[in-house]
């Protein structure tokens, strides 16, 4: 298996790579500038791109098998107060360019706040939701291009409220939104489970939602705001 990461340099996306490599794939590793820190493989490439570039990105996903995009924003408030459309345009650039290469498997990083925005404590969704609300419409934008993409066999995972942490491989995994009672999930997780969809061809067209029970002081009261301040 050779696939092509997107986003590579952050959070998610270099757990993709990590997982990737143990699983013995191949990996081009894409995003706007290099990572400071990639593991050494001969198994691995970099390849530089700005989905929001305007060109062609064949020549980034050339060769390869499926497509991961774990593209995001900045949590600063300029940025998610306008944020660039890395959902949509970016997401619509990597569909051109795997549809120039006759590649069919994409999957992305979505939200399980795309669907039901009434998850978790009050003081996690007053600031979480008026932060997010424009980077959860844009998520959902990208979904429905998705849905109506034809010759793409796409899946948007749904995490909840991301938070780091080691593989923990006893996720719940539901269709469209994460259980009641649950709100977080580790960035570790959401790379296993997009790469399994990969593997295994699960949940194609389909949103998956996926969080794991966690410590109450990863979703205390200050937990929030070291989050939300950056």
């Amino acid at each position: 298996m050779k696939i092509c990461i997107f986003g590579a340099d952050g959070g998610t996306g270099s757990e993709l790579v990590k997982q990737a490599l143990d699983r013995g794939w191949s990996i081009v590793a894409s995003s706007k500038g290099r990572p400071k820190s990639m593991p050494v493989s001969d198994r691995l490439s970099f390849r530089e791109a700005d989905v929001l570039g305007g060109g062609g990105l064949e020549r980034i996903v050339e060769g390869c098998d499926a497509v991961c995009s774990a593209l995001g924003v900045p949590n600063d408030p300029l940025t998610l107060a306008n944020p660039p459309p890395i959902y949509t345009e970016g997401t619509k650039a990597i569909v051109q360019g795997m549809k120039a290469c006759d590649i069919a498997r994409l999957v992305v990083v979505s939200a399980s706040f795309v669907e039901e925005k009434n998850r978790g404590p009050l003081y996690f969704k007053l600031p979480a939701m008026a932060a997010l609300s424009k980077v959860f419409d844009q998520m959902g934008r990208m979904e429905d291009m998705l849905r109506g993409t034809e010759g793409i066999d796409w899946t948007a995972v749904r995490p909840g409220w991301l938070m780091a942490g080691e593989r923990t491989d006893d996720y719940v995994v539901q269709p469209d939104v994460i259980p009641e009672g649950l709100i977080r999930t580790r960035r570790a997780d959401v790379a296993t489970l997009m790469l399994d969809c990969i593997e295994n061809g699960d949940w194609v067209g389909q949103t998956p939602a996926i969080a794991r029970k966690e410590p109450d002081e990863a979703t205390s009261p200050a937990a929030v705001a070291r989050e939300m301040m950056g």
